[in-house]
C-alpha cells in the first residue's frame, strides 16, 4: 500500500500564487519570531503576566493566519471542488472548521 492509498489527503495539493505564498510565509515567520521571544522571556525569568500577554499575541497571530488560509481555501479549493461536482469537500470543510473552533 502506498502513502496516497493509506492517506488520501496526502495526494492533494494547493497551488498558490507566489504573492500568497510570500504573504503566508511572512506571517509564519513573524509568529516564529514571537515564539522565540517568549522562549527568551522564559529563559530570562520574565514576569508571568508579561509572558502570557505575549502568548496571547501569538495566539491572535495564529488565528489571523488561520482565517486568511481558510478564506483562500474556501474561495479556491472548495469552490473548485464544488464546481467539479465533488460535494464531499463540504464535509471536509466542516471537519476542518470544527478543528479550528476547538
Amino acid at each position: 500500500m502506498t502513502t496516497t492509498e493509506s492517506c488520501p489527503s496526502c495526494a492533494k495539493k494547493t497551488v498558490r500564487s507566489e504573492e500568497l505564498k510570500r504573504k503566508l510565509l511572512n506571517r509564519l515567520r513573524r509568529i516564529e519570531g514571537q515564539v522565540r521571544g517568549i522562549e527568551a522571556m522564559i529563559g530570562d525569568d520574565a514576569y508571568c503576566s508579561d509572558v502570557l500577554t505575549q502568548s496571547a499575541a501569538v495566539n491572535a497571530a495564529i488565528n489571523a493566519f488561520n482565517r486568511e488560509l481558510l478564506a483562500c481555501h474556501i474561495r479556491g479549493c472548495v469552490r473548485r471542488d464544488l464546481l467539479e461536482g465533488n460535494d464531499e469537500v463540504v464535509d471536509e470543510l466542516v471537519a476542518t472548521m470544527q478543528k479550528l473552533m476547538k
